[in-house]
């Protein structure tokens, strides 16, 4: 895709880059990516996605803005309170960029739709704050073979890998999925939510900065993927965290002997 003269200025420190150049930021005006929650994680993810020049980006909330959102949600505004999400999102990506197209998709995803519309991008990134849709996207991803970068944040840390199960790793088996990190779904209030628990607001900010640049580096294939890998960040220590991430062949999806052949059977809720 050739850029104007208008996205050649734009996207100028890109163009410098002998990673990315010219061929590389054609490749992001080409991705089409889904988001998953227009949040905490999904604004600054949906920001930097925007103005690094991704053609279309995809975002699905079925949510409205409301005030307590705005301490760490800064895709919206205090005048938006009360629009949808994907309608404030919108309107905040193409001001930063109109040379974007957004796709929003004010809907919850479930298992009925989750196929169709992660089947119309080419990468997914689950902003998310609730496992049985974690595992629900994740699922659909592997099903739809689409790679998925995956973020979680708690009160003071965050969590960050990629996932691309239906790929093969260098030793010969499956990338890990999501379910070789955990293998169900959590009891209901094991892990209570941020409503309840709390969180500090720059943290998904630092969080949804890195998954964004996760995502741009599968676009441009530059870099060593987080497949494999599980990165961790205590904010109150500024320490980062790693550990490796293998497939487990007892894992329900994507095992030797998997029970999961499809979405409709499935049930994602928690307990």
């Amino acid at each position: 895709m050739a850029l104007n003269g208008e996205e050649i200025e734009r996207y100028a420190r890109h163009l410098v880059l002998h990673e990315v150049g010219g061929p590389g930021q054609a490749k992001l005006k080409a991705a089409r990516v889904l988001v998953i929650g227009a949040g905490g994680l999904g604004s600054p993810l949906l920001l930097y996605l925007a103005a690094a020049g991704i053609g279309t980006i995809g975002v699905i909330d079925h949510d409205t803005v409301s005030l307590s959102n705005l301490q760490r949600q800064i895709l919206h505004t205090t005048a938006r309170v009360g629009m949808a999400k994907t309608a404030s999102a919108r309107e905040t990506l193409l001001a930063i960029n109109p040379h974007v197209t957004v796709m929003a998709h004010d809907e919850r995803i479930a298992a009925e739709n989750a196929l169709d519309i992660i089947g119309r991008y080419d990468i997914v990134a689950d902003g998310c704050d609730n496992f049985p849709t974690r595992f629900l996207v994740s699922d659909a991803c592997y099903f739809a073979r689409r790679t998925l970068v995956s973020a979680a944040v708690g009160q003071f840390d965050g969590q960050l890998s990629t996932f691309k199960p239906h790929e093969t790793s260098p030793d010969g088996t499956p990338w890990p999925s999501y379910r070789c990190l955990i293998g169900e779904i959590p009891p209901r209030g094991l892990f209570p939510a941020c409503e309840e628990a709390g969180i500090l607001g720059a943290l998904p900010g630092i969080i949804g900065s890195m998954q964004a640049m996760e995502v741009i580096k599968e676009v441009l294939g530059i870099g060593e993927s987080l497949a494999g890998r599980l990165l961790m960040y205590d904010a109150l220590a500024a320490r980062f965290y790693e550990t490796r991430l293998g497939w487990n062949p007892d894992n329900p999806l994507t095992g030797r002997r998997p029970s999961i052949a499809g979405m409709a059977a499935q049930n994602y809720a928690a307990a």
